[in-house]
């Protein structure tokens, strides 16, 4: 094992050597072994890496570990620098290529098939995710396995989209030949116009020449965020093509933070005879029937149209304990223009309805007319009735 002193003041580095010796930690410039074997080194300034160990250690002094720091700092820049300038050159380079393959995979009555090796595989697989939830159906199919029957799982009704950095990579090879014999339609994605994947593509969408963030040139970095915000480019066109929506996007996602903070009052609210509605002139034996029929613990009051004019409630009720409530009729208790909202409101909002002021309520009546939610408008029949433990239950708090 090698460990090479570098001193960032300038000074000559030292190289020491021991073969089949693992140092454990390192205490004011000195490296431990776990055998006890100590090597120290005579430069406080220094640090030291270990080489091929990927480890690095470093002294206390605070100059040393803020030059290292800034150092790293420097280095992250460079990279997320060096990407964002490639992102904006394949920005600029987008043509009727890309239009080309929009229209080819809004048009595909199949499934996208994604497919790539290597790194490029693992952005391709992310991209048929994203193609998935965004309302193109697609899948990940790796090019070996392709070889040894996943091919089966290509038909004449999809369309694949292949990624290489090369476009030469020769596990590609009988997934291009597959898509050439049974004229499947092909979009090549690659850095080298002219590659064998560029070549036998339907449509080919090239990707800029830039430098990978690896200072040695080699390790794949900026080839890959460019192939994934390509693919993201691509997801979003479709979307917006087809007029994908919120409503789509929730049905696609039902579970998770996502699904819920896109249901909407529609989607759980009591409809048709689950809703607690009593004419404004019934007597108030029918309300008291209704609440505890219903066990909402509330009545909605129509009029003659059957708009709501009113609500009840059982505390409503409570209060009126002593009086001579049975005796009146709906219209005479009831509390006049209460909340609504419109049934195609998101349910997270009429949690913050029933939450607010003048107090909070446990029940909330939804409107058909987004523009009769407002109280003291009319045209306000109800479509169905939301409770607080409705919204509860499907995770919206």
């Amino acid at each position: 094992m090698t460990f090479r002193p570098i001193d960032p003041v300038g000074q000559t580095p030292h190289t020491i050597t021991h073969v089949g010796t693992i140092f454990a930690w390192c205490q004011n410039s000195v490296l431990i072994s776990p055998s006890g074997l100590t090597v120290a080194f005579p430069n406080r300034a220094a640090y030291f890496r270990v080489i091929g160990f990927g480890m690095t250690t470093m002294p206390a002094d605070s100059g040393v570990q803020n030059s290292a720091l800034s150092q790293e700092i420097e280095a992250g820049t460079r990279v997320l620098r060096l990407e964002s300038d490639a992102l904006k050159v394949l920005a600029d380079s987008l043509d009727q290529s890309f239009v080309d393959a929009v229209s080819m995979l809004a048009v595909c009555s199949g499934r996208t098939v994604v497919s790539g090796m290597g790194k490029s595989g693992h952005i391709a697989g992310k991209i048929a995710a994203t193609f998935a939830s965004t309302g193109t159906p697609a899948q990940f199919v790796h090019p070996a396995e392709a070889s040894h029957g996943d091919m089966g799982a290509i038909t004449p009704a999809d369309v694949v989209l292949l990624f290489s950095n090369s476009g030469e990579t020769k596990e590609i090879g009988d997934l291009i030949a597959h898509t050439r014999r049974y004229q499947i339609p092909l979009i090549g994605v690659a850095s080298r116009a002219d590659s064998m994947l560029v070549r036998s593509s339907d449509v080919a969408l090239v990707l800029p020449t830039v430098a990978e963030a690896c200072p040695m040139g080699l390790a794949p970095t900026t080839s890959t965020t460019l192939m994934i915000g390509l693919g993201d480019a691509l997801a979003v066109a479709l979307m917006e093509r087809r007029g994908f929506s919120s409503d789509d996007y929730r049905i696609l996602h039902p579970g998770g933070e996502l699904g819920k903070s896109l249901i909407r009052v529609q989607d759980i609210m009591h409809v048709g005879d689950d809703m607690p509605l009593v004419d404004q002139d019934a007597p108030m034996q029918r309300v008291v029937d209704v609440i505890s029929d219903k066990q909402m613990g509330c009545a909605g009051i129509v009029d003659g149209q059957g708009n709501l004019v009113g609500v009840i409630t059982d505390g409503d009720l409570r209060r009126q304990i002593g009086t001579d409530v049975l005796s009146r009729s709906a219209r005479q208790v009831m509390t006049s223009n209460p909340r609504t909202i419109w049934e195609g409101a998101l349910a997270a909002e009429a949690v913050g309805i029933m939450n607010g002021p003048p107090r909070p309520i446990t029940c909330l009546f939804a409107v058909a007319d987004p523009g009769a939610a407002a109280p003291r408008q009319g045209g306000r029949q109800p479509t169905g009735i939301l409770h607080l433990h409705d919204c509860l239950r499907a995770g919206i708090t």
